[in-house]
């Protein structure tokens, strides 16, 4: 237990992580290894809530790109991030891992209204809680809800799994000599307008000095690696250093 550096997580997935190798949707051979991941975490004891975005579904922006009003294109991204949290609850209790869907819209057919005191309790208990429906307000990203959850919660850290295992200088998929940071500062983030997480999740997290670790969610054991603190990921806090 002494080798972890946190006791209770945020893990912020996003929608085309859980793609897989598809070009749309859910492939629930990745929402099951995921699910893998969280459970071995999980039985180590460590507290762990989710935030997991609606790429894979739908994008508020690309929405209102198209002409559609950003508060309903975003209002529909909200409703696809409850999608994947029923496909990630859904993945995990078949591992009998104890888990509640929390939404902050509220959709009281399939999951529980977003109370902050009742998630602190079904945290306590050592269940897993997923937040979806982001903030539940529109022009709000859910890395955004993901850095909020995890102030609310008093969380230590803010994973982020993704598809590449950091944050480099340039698009590691596009370009060979791409560099990997192991670590930033806030303002090195902000400043160098990093594709991280976007300035309102970034400047959130800094506020309540929550650092923010992105891994590669593909890599099999990675959120247990990441949480030892082995292996690539970088690590952004306010020294800018591990």
């Amino acid at each position: 237990m002494n080798s972890f550096y946190y006791k209770r997580v945020l893990l912020k997935i996003s929608g085309e992580s859980l793609m897989g190798n598809q070009t749309y949707g859910i492939d629930t051979d990745m929402v099951l290894r995921v699910a893998e991941e969280i459970k071995g975490v999980s039985d180590q004891g460590i507290e762990v809530c989710l935030v997991i975005g609606g790429g894979n579904i739908f994008r508020g922006v690309s929405g209102a790109a198209a002409g559609m009003e950003r508060a309903t294109g975003d209002y529909m991204g909200m409703l696809a991030t409850v999608m994947n949290a029923l496909a990630m609850q859904s993945a995990l209790e078949q591992k009998d891992v104890p888990v509640r869907v929390m939404s902050a819209l509220p959709i009281s057919a399939v999951c529980e209204p977003y109370i902050r005191r009742r998630a602190m309790r079904h945290m306590e208990k050592g269940r897993i809680v997923i937040f979806a429906a982001g903030t539940g307000n529109p022009f709000f990203t859910t890395d955004t809800a993901a850095a909020l959850r995890a102030s609310e919660m008093n969380c230590d850290a803010l994973l982020k799994g993704t598809r590449v295992d950091g944050v480099y200088d340039s698009d590691p998929e596009k370009s060979a000599n791409a560099k990997r940071f192991d670590a930033l500062s806030y303002i090195d983030v902000l400043s160098r307008d990093l594709k991280v997480m976007d300035a309102s999740a970034i400047s959130l997290s800094r506020e309540n000095n929550i650092p923010i670790l992105v891994f590669s969610i593909s890599n099999s054991g990675g959120f247990n690696s990441v949480l030892k603190h082995y292996g690539a990921f970088t690590l952004v806090n306010e020294a800018g250093a591990r």
